[in-house]
């Protein structure tokens, strides 16, 4: 017996009593890869515009989730540092983890506005960012625009 890749992620979804925002659009969007727009086969027949916006959509949803994947990611990265750093000298290293962090973040919340999420809290609770990262959110380093 085969195991769907999305099992774990729907049990964790639905064990929680309040789905998060941007699961909610992304399982609409997932919805929606499945149907055409509108109730004909060919959808230029009644709408070019609407096979257009079907599109948009779906990429949309697409860069909502990879933003979400790259901010895990970082998070992930920097909890396994402070998990396994030992001594001063990896300050640098952690800086840069943070700072890392702090622009996955950035990249993700205005990817959620863009989409129309606008309770970054909520999403930042979820994800379970520090402070330090949230607080160096949209801060660039020295030499970059």
């Amino acid at each position: 017996m085969s195991r769907s890749p999305n099992g774990a992620a729907a049990r964790r979804f639905w064990s929680r009593p309040d789905p998060s925002p941007e699961l909610v659009f992304l399982w609409k969007m997932r919805a929606m890869a499945f149907r055409l727009p509108g109730n004909s086969a060919d959808p230029w027949s009644k709408s070019p515009g609407g096979v257009l916006d079907y599109e948009l959509a779906q990429e949309t949803a697409s860069a909502l989730g990879r933003q979400g994947r790259a901010l895990e990611a970082a998070l992930k990265a920097l909890a396994a540092f402070d998990a396994n750093s030992h001594g001063p000298h990896d300050l640098k290293v952690r800086a840069a983890l943070v700072a890392s962090a702090a622009q996955a973040l950035w990249q993700f919340v205005v990817q959620r506005e863009a989409c129309g999420l606008r309770d970054s809290g909520a999403m930042m609770r979820m994800y379970g960012v520090p402070a330090e990262v949230r607080d160096r959110m949209g801060v660039f380093p020295p030499g970059r625009p």
